[in-house]
């Protein structure tokens, strides 16, 4: 089934015990995920075409806080406060992945 939407980024939110291995929300994924959807609530145009969920685990837990954008697969890791308005300036509203941020496996 194909999606309705032109972009969606899942933004990894999961919350380990400090004791355990690193997680995104210890380092700051929740004010990522609120940040991007403040952004996108300001364009109301987009609301049809971008959606933003917050998701469990996405796997590159010691390099977090991660994201991936589809329909690209398009994967952020470590995204910082810093780098948020250039992906959102970029890859959600231009749809250009911000490259210099790309996660390799």
């Amino acid at each position: 089934m194909e999606s309705k939407f032109k972009r969606h980024f899942f933004v990894c939110q999961t919350n380990r015990p400090p004791e355990e291995k690193p997680s995104c929300c210890q380092r700051g994924s929740a004010d990522l995920l609120g940040r991007l959807m403040e952004a996108l609530g300001e364009r109301p145009d987009l609301w049809q075409e971008v959606a933003i969920t917050a998701t469990g685990c996405l796997g590159p837990c010691s390099s977090g806080p991660a994201m991936v954008v589809y329909p690209e697969g398009f994967w952020y890791a470590p995204v910082t406060a810093e780098d948020l308005p250039e992906i959102i300036s970029e890859h959600l509203l231009g749809g250009r992945p911000v490259e210099r941020l790309r996660y390799r496996w």
